[in-house]
């Protein structure tokens, strides 16, 4: 479960702020909606579908220096249509936007970009496989091997990302449910990259190697009108094993969740809501907000009962829309090193 579109906010009528979060409930009256039994199509489904309201390419990072000193690293590029289908110029009804960030234990640094399709600022092609805004890219002959760039005013990476596993689809084949109403996505992750390269940061450059998370996804109306916001968790364990795991936080204090485990072979379960448990232990006050900063993760069928700390919680995405988003460590039945997504915390 991943990240919300610009265009409500900006184009979008102020009433369809409150179904869901920002936006994300709203009525998908004209866009195509995902149906049941998914058949992908590989390398077009690595592009855009632009029949679909909203879609991204999510790139989470989890990096040490040769100190052994941890860092965290974002780059997401989001698509969001104003209508459906595509558009020449001017004409075409789909806008892009895209985030970055740096984690370390003392600072974050984040930055966005914004962009209006069909002029050739941002874009997605399938093959070769290329997503950029402006001069930030993800590119590559394929998807398993990519590189990866980004300036910000006090910050860029350079890297480069090599898989050693198949990519995973959530849900059933790929089909992702939200809620108990229906709500679906599509949405499969590639969760073993291997990524090195160099972050510039205000005291300097620095390299730093690690592991790297890719997700894609693709909607028109991914929650329901109760769903205020959420918490996801891409969790990688020592032992070569991963969890994805969210609960989707409703208005009647209620969760719905969605989780899957994921073998060190590629092999992967999904779990249905219920399954996959989160709470929060403690919390921090960041950007003014009271935001859960260490939690209690589980999925009992796995045996996985772990504590999840932030590596800093001030990872606050200080953007046009706001969240947190930053790199976790675990410990208890498992460690090992993950991202943490919580969205909608006022």
């Amino acid at each position: 479960m991943r990240l919300r579109p610009l265009a409500f906010l900006c184009l979008w009528p102020i009433a369809a702020l409150a179904q869901g979060f920002s936006g994300l409930g709203t009525d998908a009256e004209g866009f195509a909606v995902p149906a049941p039994n998914p058949s992908f199509s590989f390398p077009a489904d690595h592009g855009p579908h632009p029949d679909y309201r909203i879609e991204w390419w999510y790139l989470t990072a989890n990096l040490t220096d040769p100190d052994g000193a941890p860092y965290g690293l974002q780059w997401t590029l989001f698509r969001s249509a104003l209508a459906p289908g595509e558009g020449e110029g001017w004409q075409s009804p789909q806008v892009w936007f895209a985030h970055a960030a740096v984690t370390t234990q003392d600072t974050h640094l984040a930055t966005e970009r914004f962009a209006r399709g069909g002029i050739g600022q941002a874009g997605v092609t399938a093959d070769p496989f290329r997503a950029w805004i402006d001069e930030w890219t993800l590119e590559g002959a394929d998807v398993d091997n990519l590189t990866l760039t980004a300036r910000g005013p006090d910050f860029a990476y350079d890297m480069t990302l090599t898989a050693d596993g198949p990519l995973v689809f959530h849900g059933e084949g790929g089909f992702s449910v939200k809620s108990i109403e229906g709500q679906a996505s599509y949405y499969y992750s590639q969760p073993f990259y291997r990524i090195e390269g160099t972050l510039t940061l205000p005291a300097g450059r620095v390299p730093v190697s690690g592991t790297a998370w890719l997700d894609r996804e693709w909607s028109s109306q991914p929650l329901a009108e109760n769903q205020d916001g959420w918490d996801w968790f891409s969790l990688s364990f020592d032992d070569g094993s991963k969890l994805m795991g969210f609960q989707l936080r409703q208005s009647d204090g209620t969760d719905f969740t969605s989780s899957t485990w994921i073998a060190p072979d590629g092999t992967s379960t999904a779990y249905p809501s219920g399954a996959f448990r989160a709470e929060p232990l403690a919390h921090s006050t960041v950007a003014g907000r009271e935001v859960p900063t260490r939690w209690q993760v589980a999925l009992p069928d796995r045996g996985v009962d772990v504590t999840i700390s932030t590596l800093n919680p001030n990872a606050w995405m200080d953007l046009t829309i706001p969240y947190w988003e930053g790199p976790v460590t675990m410990s208890g039945s498992h460690t090992g090193r993950g991202y943490l997504e919580m969205t909608g915390y006022e």
